[in-house]
């Protein structure tokens, strides 16, 4: 249960880290709506009792913590101001935070996480210090991770790149003859429509569009498109999407990657079917340079990536140490089968001491199914 909005009553015993995970919630629900600009949610509290809360709406439109004051109003004069980020200093699109925390009174501000742009960071703190504000870093786990696709990109201009598959307990994602609908139930499906909300852009190789026609989109609970879409980018070195894919008549953005041997005709045709189209040379495979289709995202503002695709896909990421973080659904079935696909393929490490480590992982049951995430780390031997 939320801790109630305005003061009435008896004061609720709201301890920091409640007050905080609930400035954390505010933030997940912009993910996917501020890029490039990070998501915050922040809460204004005074007697354990929360006076106005808020969350960054999309880019031009006001910050967080704004929201949290403007719904305080004068309330705000004495009060401590919860923030998952550090507040800017500097003009963007908007005036400073720290400005409008300072002629709001306030007294306090309890920070979830420092700004991690190597340009400005620490320097919202110091700003409220020096004018006399208490600054308290709460040091909190789910807010570093909040913020681990806005550091990467702030930093590198490359978006974070989380891989997601689903397979079965002896490691496959689909039978021998294809079929993949589905290896874990419901719950772990929907957990996927939240992971796509919550990112930028959604991408897949050509092998998946061929043979599933993805529509690739966040649906609502009635099963309708939801306002926003994430950019759906499929990786295409030949240009055999076909024209009419499903995917292509969603709303939203569909990028379609192609190396420069693909036939100009097939490029034309999927430009006038809607789609965008990024050009690459061809690797020594002849397949799109992932280095090159991932930093043009990244110049496009894409922030967060989510991979769905096969295990081509996945494996050529892997090869490439380009899998920044990884969501592995694990259903208790056996699929069995020497041909049913795995999940990553590729070159694959030649000894077990090359391989792929998960460092930070979590388990979680999701419904039937398990969700194991964790960082790619080399092996060490």
């Amino acid at each position: 249960m939320n801790p109630p909005v305005h003061p009435a009553g008896i004061p609720p015993e709201n301890t920091p880290v409640q007050l905080m995970d609930r400035a954390l919630e505010l933030a997940r629900q912009a993910l996917g709506t501020t890029s490039p600009n990070p998501a915050v949610g922040a809460l204004l509290v005074r007697d354990g009792w929360i006076l106005g809360e808020g969350y960054t709406l999309p880019p031009g439109q006001r910050h967080a913590e704004i929201g949290a004051l403007e719904q305080a109003g004068p309330l705000a004069r004495g009060a401590t101001l919860y923030t998952t980020l550090e507040p800017c200093c500097n003009y963007g699109r908007t005036p400073p935070c720290t400005r409008a925390i300072i002629a709001a009174g306030v007294s306090r501000v309890v920070i979830g996480a420092i700004d991690p742009n190597p340009r400005v960071s620490g320097q919202g703190r110091a700003e409220l210090e020096a004018a006399g504000i208490q600054t308290t870093f709460q040091d909190h786990v789910a807010a570093r991770q909040l913020y681990e696709a806005f550091a990467k990109h702030i930093n590198t201009g490359q978006p974070f790149v989380t891989a997601k598959f689903a397979m079965s307990l002896d490691g496959k994602i689909a039978t021998h003859t294809g079929d993949s609908k589905w290896v874990t139930g419901p719950q772990a499906r929907q957990l996927v429509q939240r992971l796509r909300r919550e990112s930028d852009g959604v991408l897949v190789g050509i092998n998946t569009v061929l043979a599933d026609d993805p529509q690739l989109t966040v649906r609502d609970e009635r099963g309708s498109p939801a306002q926003r879409q994430p950019n759906r980018i499929i990786l295409d070195s030949r240009g055999r999407t076909p024209p009419q894919a499903r995917l292509l008549r969603e709303p939203g953005i569909t990028i379609i990657a192609v190396t420069l041997e693909a036939p100009t005709q097939r490029v034309q045709q999927l430009r006038s079917a809607g789609a965008d189209i990024i050009t690459t040379p061809p690797d020594p495979s002849g397949r799109v340079r992932l280095a090159e289709v991932l930093a043009e995202l990244g110049q496009r503002h894409l922030v967060s990536l989510l991979v769905e695709g096969g295990g081509g896909v996945l494996g050529s990421l892997f090869d490439g140490g380009l899998v920044d973080k990884l969501h592995a659904f694990i259903a208790p079935v056996i699929i069995g089968g020497a041909g049913a696909a795995s999940p990553v393929e590729g070159l694959g490490a030649s000894r077990m001491a090359d391989g792929w480590q998960l460092d930070r992982t979590e388990l979680q049951q999701v419904g039937p199914d398990w969700l194991i995430t964790g960082y790619p780390v080399r092996r060490k031997e």
